[in-house]
């Protein structure tokens, strides 16, 4: 009976090892992935100089081991500075015109929208002139400001003047929202057109027009990696975590960003 249960247990053994040997999920297992690890530096738009370190924080505590740094300026600016062969791992931008101009040239992966934004007018917060709407923004002697055309808040804020068929001349055009921001709360303007998010960031120490969403434009946010990026595990898996992880979106929508779908 001794001699039975050995050859048994030899003739277990011998089969599970040519299971082992010949099993094809064996042998087609797939590499480890790259370990998420390291330093990545983000371009992102100015409008999101408040909400991305939040997000940043919340991606280092899950990948442990990993640092997100930031340059923030106009989404135009963004792109140049890559052109110019800034070593920059992920770009975000404030529309997907900009994006689609970084992806033409080359500079870029495949971006995804992660969050939209819209139009208001900020005020001083005792709000000198008055404003109460966008026709007043028309009112002569009213100094008004706005970003240039060459960034995503001009071209928003120029469509939002003419599909309410409202014409002013700026006195002033920057080349990042939070310049136009700025100029509002030193009260060197009666009034500056901004994101919904800019004036939500300041609080009381504005006052705002919020505009219908009828009569008012959305741009959207797109983010991708930049194709010379030094740590391209982490910079992919900051892009998927802004677009796809509850924890980031849910973020965004505490600091006033709409849902992306």
């Amino acid at each position: 009976m001794t001699r039975i249960r050995h050859l048994a247990g030899a003739l277990v053994a011998t089969v599970i090892a040519s299971v082992l040997v010949l099993s094809p999920a064996r042998a087609a297992a797939p590499a480890a992935n790259p370990a998420v690890a390291g330093t990545i530096t983000v371009s992102a738009a100015s409008s999101l100089i408040d909400v991305f370190p939040v997000i940043a924080k919340a991606f280092q505590k899950r990948y442990p081991g990993t640092t997100v740094r930031f340059n923030f300026a106009g989404s135009s600016t963004l792109v140049n500075q890559i052109k110019a062969g800034a070593p920059v791992d992920v770009l975000a931008t404030a529309s997907d015109a900009t994006m689609l101009s970084a992806v033409t040239a080359g500079l870029v992966g495949m971006p995804a929208t992660f969050a939209k934004n819209s139009m208001a007018i900020a005020m001083p917060a005792d709000n000198p002139a008055r404003i109460r709407s966008l026709a007043d923004l028309a009112r002569p002697g009213t100094l008004v400001g706005m970003c240039a055309v060459t960034v995503p808040c001009g071209v928003a804020g120029r469509e939002l003047l003419a599909r309410n068929k409202v014409s002013i001349t700026p006195v002033t055009q920057e080349l990042d929202v939070r310049s136009v921001l700025g100029k509002v709360l030193s009260g060197d303007l009666d009034a500056g057109l901004v994101y919904v998010t800019d004036v939500k960031s300041v609080g009381k120490r504005v006052s705002s027009v919020q505009i219908p969403a009828r009569l008012n434009v959305t741009t959207a946010y797109q983010i991708a990696t930049v194709g010379e990026t030094a740590n391209p595990a982490v910079a992919q898996r900051f892009v998927d975590y802004v677009h796809y992880s509850l924890s980031a979106q849910g973020i965004l929508r505490a600091y006033g960003f709409a849902r992306h779908w």
